[in-house]
Order: structure tokens, then sequence, then C-alpha cells
């Protein structure tokens, strides 16, 4: 019976640790990232402070890495002073932070960069690119947008979806075939309108013996009516 107990025990002791060392489940995916970032990537910035509508810094702009408790005007930071909080930019309607910031807090490797006024920044969430430019050789694997060859993913948000577990390998594969296959049909359906075209489109018959003839015959003489020089009297 003791050693039938410790089996057991064994057993369970290995299943924990196979949980805690990860096996590419929702768990996992979870304790891979700091209990911030998906907060703070489905937060809506830019919107007026409720707390300070009518002060002119009432922009909520600014973010608690330790209360997230939501987007944060200036003037709320008073209650933050030893808190982690950053600042979200904005880039063409799109969200944004720097570098300099969000990499002390968060590994970004793999995330394409891009210089705005001067800052090196990551983008927060995707922005979806419906066909990729042409000599375009690296996509984002979430959702496609034309990036560098030297990175993955556009944003934080397509790195957590694209690194997680659940994430369909084969879905850039995909979805690369299908941009190939509508371009392979696009020009075949050209092809095709083309051909009908010309088809339709009489083309001039080749010059022939009798049409010769008839085109270099000269015009005979003309002939009057003989009752063309009677006059008539009444």
């Amino acid at each position: 019976m003791a050693i039938e107990n410790q089996e057991t025990t064994v057993r369970e002791i290995k299943t924990k640790n196979r949980r805690i060392m990860g096996a590419g489940g929702p768990e996992d995916d979870d304790n891979r990232w700091p209990p911030w970032l998906k907060p703070l990537l489905r937060e809506n910035f830019f919107v007026h402070c409720k707390l300070h509508a009518d002060s002119h810094k009432s922009e909520c702009n600014m973010y608690c890495l330790d209360c997230m408790n939501g987007a944060l005007c200036s003037l709320c930071l008073v209650h933050h002073k030893d808190h982690r909080a950053i600042q979200i930019r904005r880039s063409s309607y799109h969200d944004v932070i720097r570098v300099s910031e969000i990499q002390k807090v968060l590994d970004i490797t793999g995330v394409q960069t891009y210089i705005i006024n001067s800052a090196r920044v990551v983008f927060l969430n995707q922005r979806p690119q419906p066909r990729p430019g042409k000599g375009v050789t690296n996509t984002c694997e979430v959702c496609l947008r034309s990036l560098l060859d030297s990175f993955r993913f556009c944003s934080l948000g397509c790195k957590i979806e694209g690194t997680s577990g659940n994430f369909p390998k084969k879905k850039r594969q995909s979805a690369a075939m299908a941009s190939d296959s509508e371009e392979s049909y696009s020009s075949s359906s050209h092809g095709r309108e083309k051909s009908k075209v010309q088809s339709f489109t009489p083309s001039t018959p080749p010059p022939t013996s009798v049409n010769y003839r008839t085109a270099k015959r000269r015009k005979g003489i003309p002939h009057r009516s003989p009752m063309g020089g009677v006059l008539i009297g009444y």
C-alpha cells in the first residue's frame, strides 16, 4: 500500500510540474505575458477623463501598469506617484508607445519598430493590410501586413496572438496561397476578356485578286441619255 501511495504522489507532482513548465495550453499563454498587457491593448485612449472634464489636460493617454484601472489623464497621475505609468501616443489614428518605455517592462523581440517624430515606437494593436505591395517578401504572421525581413509581427497584439498555443500555424500559408490564387485568377480572367474582345473584332480581310482588279479598274466614259439634247416646245 505504501508503494502505491508513493507512486500516486509522484504522478501528481509530475502532472503539476508539466502544467507549470507549460504545454501550450491557455493557462500557459496567460502566464507568458505580464497581467497588464492584455488590458492595456483593450483600453480606449484619448478620451476625456470623467474626473477632470473641466481641465484642458483631461485627455486620457496614460496607463498605470500596477493598478490597471483604465486610461488616465495627466492629472490622475497624482495618485500614482510611485507606480509604473507609461504614455500612449497616436500615429495615423493608431495607438503607439515608445520603445524606450515599453522595452523596460516587456520583451518586444520580433515586433517591427517605426520612427515617428524622431522617436522609435511600436504599435499596440494590429493594422490589417488588404494586400501586400508588389515585391514584398515578408509579412506579419497574423494580419499579413508588410514588414521588413528581420521582423515577424507588426504590433504587440499580433505577437500575443501569433505566439499563442491556439494560433493556427498554417494561417499565414493559407492566406498567402489565397492571395496567389486570387492574382492568378485575375490575370487569367483578364486574358479571357482580352481574347473575347479580339474574337468579336472583325479583322481586315486580305487583299484578293478580284478586289485588287476592282479597285484598279478605271471608270468608263459616261453616256448621256438620248433625250438630253432635245428641246421640247409648248
